[in-house]
C-alpha cells in the first residue's frame, strides 16, 4: 500500500486539455482567453485555418477571421459550396496537426478554441479529440438563439451550413440566414452534446466572474483540477 500511496505522489500532475465546442459566440474564444492567463496554451482554431487559407484570401483582398467569412460568401452565393470544402478541408488539417502534437507529447497541456464547424471533421478525428482532452460544450438555451443570430448578423464568422441553408423565393439572403440560423442551431445541438464530456450552458457562464477559476469550478467534479490532482 505504501508504493501505491508513494507512486501516486509522485505521479506527474495531469495536463489540463480542454476542447471548448458550441455554436459562434456562445463564448469558446472568451473563455479560452481567460484560461491561457493563467499560463495555458491556447489554440484558436479560427486563426490556424485563416494561415492555411491566408494566399486564397489575398488574392481577394481579404483578411482577418470577418475575411474568411466574407470570401465563403452568403450561402447562396456561386461560389460558396466550393469554399465551404476548401474551409472543411483546411478545418480537418488543422485539427489533424493539432492533435498528432498532442499524441506525441502527453504532458502537454492545451486550451483549444474549436470552431462551430468541428463537428463536421469526421468520426475519426472526433474519436482522437474526445481520447485526447476533455470536450466542453458552451451550450445556448432556446431563449439565446436570437441572440446568437444577432451576433453572427452583425460580426459574421465562417459558417459551413451543410444544406442547412433554403431560401424561400423573394427572400434576400440576410433574411433567408436570419430564418435558417435558428434552426442551425437546433440542427447541431445534437452533435455537440454527443462529443461532449461536460456541457456548460451559456447562461450560466454569463453569471460568472470572468475568471479561468471560476469557469474551472463549473465543470463537472471529475474534470476539475482539483478533483484530479492538479494540473500540468
Amino acid at each position: 500500500m505504501a508504493n501505491v500511496t508513494t507512486n501516486t505522489l509522485n505521479a506527474p500532475a495531469k495536463p489540463l486539455r480542454l476542447a471548448l465546442i458550441g455554436m459562434s459566440g456562445a463564448g469558446k474564444t472568451f473563455w479560452a482567453r481567460r484560461i491561457a492567463e493563467t499560463g495555458a496554451v491556447a489554440i484558436s482554431c479560427d486563426d490556424r485555418i485563416e494561415e492555411k487559407l491566408a494566399p486564397r484570401l489575398a488574392a481577394g483582398g481579404y483578411a482577418g477571421i470577418n475575411g474568411v467569412a466574407a470570401w465563403m460568401g452568403w450561402p447562396d452565393s456561386a461560389t460558396y459550396a466550393e469554399r465551404e470544402a476548401q474551409y472543411l478541408s483546411e478545418e480537418i488539417s488543422t485539427l489533424d496537426e493539432i492533435l498528432t502534437q498532442l499524441e506525441g507529447n502527453p504532458q502537454q497541456s492545451l486550451i483549444l478554441d474549436t470552431t462551430g464547424s468541428v463537428i463536421y471533421a469526421g468520426n475519426h478525428l472526433l474519436h482522437r479529440l474526445r481520447k485526447l482532452m476533455t470536450v466542453v460544450y458552451l451550450a445556448a438555451s432556446d431563449a439565446e438563439k436570437q441572440l446568437l443570430m444577432e451576433r453572427y448578423l452583425s460580426d459574421p464568422k465562417p459558417v459551413l451550413w451543410r444544406g442547412a441553408f433554403q431560401a424561400k423565393a423573394g427572400e434576400t439572403a440576410p433574411e433567408a440566414v436570419a430564418r435558417c440560423y435558428p434552426h442551425l442551431i437546433v440542427a447541431r445541438r445534437q452533435s455537440y452534446a454527443a462529443l461532449a464530456h461536460a456541457i456548460l450552458p451559456v447562461a450560466a457562464l454569463r453569471e460568472l466572474p470572468q475568471t479561468a477559476a471560476a469557469f474551472l469550478e463549473l465543470l463537472p467534479q471529475p474534470f476539475r483540477p482539483h478533483e484530479t490532482g492538479g494540473w500540468r
